[in-house]
């Protein structure tokens, strides 16, 4: 056998690389919209207010926020849980997620409800199959609550799809966990079928440097393409998880004809920074 590759094998590298390096290009995009407007601004004192673009409504959480005593970002995330505060039981992290996650007009003002709109506990999975379904919740786990959300279709451009979950495990090496599997789950299934003829391609995952996130212990990012009903040909994929303490949270968003993969990216990050910043609130 001569030391050529095979040209099967060598197009099956180059493509690989591709997606790679797309990844990562979007993976330094959300980066760099998080790092601009992460959603908080920190405080004198370790704690987080909020900007304009990031507040919760009032009515979203009961919690007040701290007296603004604004100062640089730091060189590191360092805010820690109250104890206290940190979910033990299933009632008390059931009123974590459903504080912390966005209603359509606090992600962006114009976005509506998904039919169906909310899923709670239950968790997804994805099994060796690569066909995502949603099962109990299996023990550690104390509550996953997901809400789907769209950017309806106007002026020329298509339906954007968004979808938001937060999860609560009983400690902390849980919740690392689930961070760790999320980013082998591209490898093991780089396609990915959603059910209803829905199908997501060429995924590559990767952890965010942890010296560029400022508003969470640890984020992932992932990014490719998905098809389906409606969708007028693949489009762009993009998907963040995130981690605090014992706290998961996670955002996708399905594109559509007319927004271009940093649309979908600042998406992502705001509806993250959002979710980020509230779980901060209930866990101080």
């Amino acid at each position: 056998m001569s030391g050529t590759l095979p040209s099967r094998l060598v197009a099956g590298k180059r493509c690989r690389v591709r997606r790679a390096a797309r990844a990562g290009c979007a993976a330094a995009a959300v980066t760099a919209v998080l790092a601009g407007c992460g959603g908080q601004e920190r405080t004198a004192t370790g704690g987080a207010t909020p900007t304009a673009s990031a507040a919760p409504s009032p009515a979203a959480s009961p919690t007040p926020s701290p007296t603004p005593t604004t100062g640089a970002l730091p060189d590191a995330y360092d805010f820690a849980p109250d104890p206290a505060r940190v979910p033990r039981t299933p009632e008390r992290a059931r009123e974590l997620t459903r504080n912390a996650l966005l209603e359509p007009a606090d992600w962006t003002p114009g976005m509506v409800r998904h039919d169906p709109y909310e899923s709670a506990g239950t968790r997804p999975l994805l099994p060796a199959s690569c066909v995502w379904t949603r099962t109990g919740l299996p023990p550690g786990m104390l509550d996953s609550r997901t809400r789907r959300i769209d950017l309806p279709a106007e002026d020329g451009k298509g339906r954007v799809q968004g979808s938001l979950t937060v999860t609560v495990h009983r400690d902390e090496t849980l919740a690392d966990r689930e961070m760790k599997d999320t980013v082998q789950e591209s490898f093991r299934c780089p396609v990915q079928q959603l059910g209803g003829g829905q199908r997501l391609d060429g995924l590559m995952s990767m952890h965010l440097d942890p010296d560029d996130v400022k508003n969470a212990d640890a984020t992932l990012f992932e990014a490719g393409t998905w098809t389906g009903p409606g969708s007028g040909g693949p489009q762009e994929y993009v998907w963040s998880k995130s981690r605090i303490g014992t706290v998961t949270t996670a955002v996708s968003v399905k594109g559509a004809e007319g927004h271009t993969v940093s649309d979908l990216i600042r998406f992502a990050a705001e509806a993250g920074a959002k979710m980020l910043y509230r779980v901060e609130l209930e866990l101080r």
